[in-house]
């Protein structure tokens, strides 16, 4: 089935550098950053002020983890979470009273935001220019997390090029009725159909229910064309085994004990969480990535978790580490095919 040429929509956007200290990430340093637990603090970090409050605070009240505790993981995870995350715009999702708490979105960055803070200005369809915030180093790490962002949900695509993303992914989430045992087995379909095009794919717990599968592309097809594609790949899977797979959107039609490829997460201006975050979920699940070996002997989204993520990196790195390569991309043209 062959991608139809879709026509390139146009939406400028700017990068436009925070202002301060420039000097080495924090996040290459050899000595651990160590978070208060209680109160309020001010750190210093590569020469910006960071400000933060009410550490003490409970997120998790079950297992008592507290938002000292959440900055202390994210400061402990960024030398592998940070390269994942640089020069995307961000959508803040926050939790200002924990984990089961209301939450909400937010675009533009906060008029509080540091001036250091980097800003990505990305024309929206509605005419609007958007300043969204880019997390580049520990200390805007550290910033977006304190405003109560238990998870990081980045733009797909740069800030030099919002239209043009440079990996494409499927969201297997389960409907009604289906387990997660259900889920392992749907991502070991998806990846035996993408090994028939020749192409490396790498899953990650979502930390929630599912499993989310990334394929690292060569820049170049808009943000459409890559939409087309993951379209066609997921209908097409979806007919050869639909017992197990559904790509049917509308929640009356589509049926339980299925997993959904969602692909429509490709979308313009979607964003999914990061590798590496932490969801709001019991336990603090983490969004980890994971082997295939690990997939096919049976994990569970409990596995990884924000207590136990800074051993399991010791042990086996950044498994997401080749999504960012620019070797091993597939080439996403208009003659691409699915069979």
């Amino acid at each position: 089935m062959p991608v139809q040429a879709a026509k390139p929509r146009s939406h400028d956007s700017t990068f436009r550098k925070g202002t301060g200290a420039r000097v080495a990430s924090q996040s290459t340093s050899k000595v651990p950053l160590v978070i208060p637990r209680e109160g309020e603090a001010t750190l210093e970090v590569n020469g910006k002020a960071v400000p933060l409050t009410n550490l003490s605070k409970v997120f998790w009240p079950d297992d008592r983890i507290t938002k000292g505790d959440l900055l202390q993981y994210y400061a402990d995870v960024s030398p592998y979470l940070l390269p994942h995350i640089q020069s995307r715009a961000m959508v803040l999702k926050r939790y200002p009273n924990g984990a089961f708490g209301e939450f909400f979105f937010q675009k533009r960055a906060p008029a509080t935001r540091p001036k250091w803070v980097p800003i990505c200005e990305i024309q929206h369809p509605s005419a609007n220019l958007v300043d969204f915030p880019v997390i580049d180093d520990l200390a805007g790490l550290l910033w977006v997390v304190n405003l109560g962002c238990i998870d990081l949900n980045p733009w797909y695509a740069r800030c030099d090029d919002v239209d043009r993303p440079d990996y494409l992914h499927f969201d297997l989430d389960p409907t009604p009725g289906a387990t997660f045992a259900l889920v392992r087995e749907a991502a070991l379909l998806l990846r035996e159909a993408l090994e028939k095009l020749n192409t490396k794919s790498y899953p990650k717990t979502t930390g929630s229910r599912g499993i989310h599968i990334y394929i690292p592309i060569v820049r170049g097809p808009v943000q459409k064309e890559v939409w087309t594609f993951a379209k066609a790949f997921a209908v097409a899977e979806t007919q050869k085994h639909p017992k197990i797979l559904t790509s049917e959107y509308r929640v009356a039609k589509r049926s339980p004990q299925r997993i959904l490829v969602d692909y429509n997460q490709n979308a313009w201006g979607r964003t999914l969480a990061s590798v590496y975050s932490v969801r709001p979920k019991p336990r603090a699940p983490v969004s980890a990535p994971v082997t295939w070996d690990e997939i096919e002997r049976g994990i569970e989204i409990e596995d990884f978790r924000l207590d136990n993520m800074k051993h399991r990196l010791a042990e086996v790195g950044d498994l997401f580490k080749p999504v960012l390569l620019q070797k091993n991309r597939f080439k996403l043209t208009p003659l691409a095919g699915v069979a």
